[in-house]
Formats: C-alpha cells, structure tokens, sequence
C-alpha cells in the first residue's frame, strides 16, 4: 500500500515539473490573435551597407586632345575627378568651336553636374558662357581666359589657369641669365625670330610681348627678325625655324617659341643647321614638357618654363567642388592662377620624374 503511494506521489511531482518548464499554452494576444515572434537564424550576417552614391557627373570639354600639354592636363583632371568619385566624360574637340559648342550642349541634355572647358577660341567665350548660365551649370574655364568683363555676367563661372604674362617674362629673364644677355655676336642688340601659337589665344598674345618686354626693360635692344604662326605644333616650328635659320642665318641669336612642342621641332631644325644651342644659338620655350627637360638636362634648350597641368588640374577640381557648394563669384574675383616657374639646366632635375 505504502509502495503504491509513492509511484502516485512522484507521477503528480513530475507532471508538476513539465508544466513548470513551458508545456503550457501561449499567452493570449491583446488584440485577440496569436502573438508571432520570429528569430533569425543563428549566424544571419548583417545586410551590407549600400555602395556610396557618385559624387556627380562632370563634363570635361578639351579644345583639341593632339596638344601635349593639353594630354598632361586632362590625364590629370581625369585622374584627380575620378579619384574623388565623380563619373567623367571628355569630349575632344578637335580645334573646332562649332564641334565644341555641340558637346557644351549635349553634356547640358545629358544632366551634367558642372563642366570644365577649355574653349577651342577665346572669342567664342561670350556664347560658351552664356549658353552655361542659361542652363544654371556651374562651370570652370581653364587655360584659356576670358576677359573679366565676359566672365561677370555669371556668378557661377570662375576661371582657372596662368598668368601668361609670367610666363612670357620669365622666357625673356632665361635670355637675360646667359652670360652675354643674348647678344652673342656683340653688336649691341638681341635679333631674335618668335614662333607664336594661336595668335588669337591670349596665352600665345602675352608670351609673345612679355619675353620681348623683359627684355627692353632690362635696357636691351632688341630686333625681330621675323614672327610666325605656329598654332603650338612641333612640325610648324620645325618648318619655320628652318625657313627661317636658311633666310637669315647666323644673325638668329634667339629663338623664342610660345610653347615646348615648336620648340622641340625648332631645335631639330637648329641642329640640321649645324647650330649649336648654347654657344652660337639660345632656345626657350614653355609648358616643361617631358621631351623638353629632356633636352634641358642635356643642353639642347636654354630653358623652359613650367606650366604647372597638375597644379592646374588640382586647383580646377577644387574651384568646381566649392562651385558645386554654392559657392558664387563677384565680377572681377573670377580668376584663380598657378604660377609659372623657370627652369634652367640648374634646377631641372626638380621637375624630372
């Protein structure tokens, strides 16, 4: 009898116990329904965070992509716009306004964020920026300038580049730095020939009077031989020095050239000439290309002078981002400049890679 006590006794404690443990029914929901409680499975990774948006869309409008120093500065601005998150595209303009105003147009349709143009003719400046500012997009001009007046009409415009009048300076004190000042034959004066680019491009406008003026205004006389239209191609220096070395031959003591490739193809003809750059004959030009530190390095060029495409590039970036802020400009606070630096046979390995 005891015995079967016991089994009951200890069949009711464990029945007991499973209810403790939660073999009972759910609770009740408020609302009247079942209360859903769901889990993720053990180990369920979080959901990835979303890739960062671009930062925006730029168009990048070159005048024509055969320029050398021109291929330096879209590399650069490709590299740095890219680096930033920005989709770009580049249009090559070909050295053709009507081309260019066409892309100026499609990259407005497209929804462009900004634009960086490099205008085919500074001329054409008063349509590229208006037809800019109609479309509200803010917009950076680089390398050639406007004049302030063109640029005031729009608060969202801002210019990027060099002061060419620097530059054009600092061709001339290279020719003064020599130890005869550029007269080599010693009859009191400089006889030079100029190799200009675009005459209609500012750039090619100020280089030209500025390297003479440098000149004049250290007390030197001077003589142009000749000047001749260039258009910055390395085949027309070398086609108008030779023209020239064979119609006046040794009285050339200076060979001006309003950018490195004619001055590369000017040296080619000097040294058909059986010329000696340096000792019967000088040579400078601008932009620091990497053929012509070459033959810096090597004596070949008196000196060059450095356009600075990265530092540019940079500077373009930076006024397009601040633009892109709602940054506005007041007229005549629309130019931002990099300066120019000489560079001699003495410091030309700061600029080698």
């Amino acid at each position: 009898m005891k015995k079967t006590l016991a089994l009951l006794l200890a069949a009711v404690m464990m029945l007991a116990l499973l209810t403790a443990c939660g073999g009972g029914d759910k609770p009740a929901d408020t609302n009247g329904g079942d209360q859903q409680q769901t889990q993720e499975p053990a180990g369920t990774p979080e959901p990835a965070p979303e890739a960062p948006a671009e930062a925006g869309t730029i168009g990048v409008c070159i005048y024509q992509f055969t320029d050398a120093f021109m291929t330096t500065y879209r590399n650069a601005l490709q590299e740095i716009l890219e680096g930033k998150g920005y989709k770009v595209t580049t249009a090559d303009g070909a050295n053709d306004q009507a081309k260019q105003n066409e892309q100026i147009n499609t990259f407005i349709t497209q929804g462009v964020d900004a634009l960086i143009i490099n205008p085919v003719m500074t001329s054409a400046a008063d349509q590229i920026i208006a037809t800019v500012q109609a479309a509200g997009i803010p917009t950076v001009l680089i390398n050639r300038e406007p004049t302030p007046e063109q640029m005031a009409v729009y608060d969202k415009l801002v210019y990027v580049g060099c002061d060419a009048r620097q530059s054009g300076t600092m061709q001339g004190e290279l020719i003064l730095d020599t130890p005869n000042k550029g007269d080599i034959n010693g009859d009191g004066k400089i006889s030079y020939i100029m190799v200009q680019g675009d005459p209609e491009n500012v750039d090619a406008q100020y280089r030209t009077e500025y390297s003479v003026k440098a000149l004049t205004d250290a007390g030197m006389e001077v003589e142009e031989l000749n000047l001749t239209r260039g258009d910055w191609m390395r085949e027309r220096g070398q086609e108008i020095v030779a023209n020239d070395l064979a119609q006046f031959s040794d009285q050339i003591e200076v060979v001006f050239c309003n950018n490195d490739d004619m001055a590369i193809g000017a040296l080619q003809s000097i040294q058909a000439a059986g010329r000696k750059v340096n000792e019967d004959i000088y040579l400078v030009g601008v932009d620091a290309l990497d053929a012509a530190l070459n033959e810096v390095k090597a004596g070949n060029m008196t000196g060059t002078v450095l356009n600075d495409a990265v530092g540019q590039a940079t500077a373009a970036v930076e006024q397009m981002e601040l633009l892109l802020g709602g940054k506005t400009y007041a007229a005549g606070e629309q130019s931002v400049y990099v300066d120019y630096v000489k560079v001699t046979p003495d410091n030309v390995g700061d600029f080698m890679g």
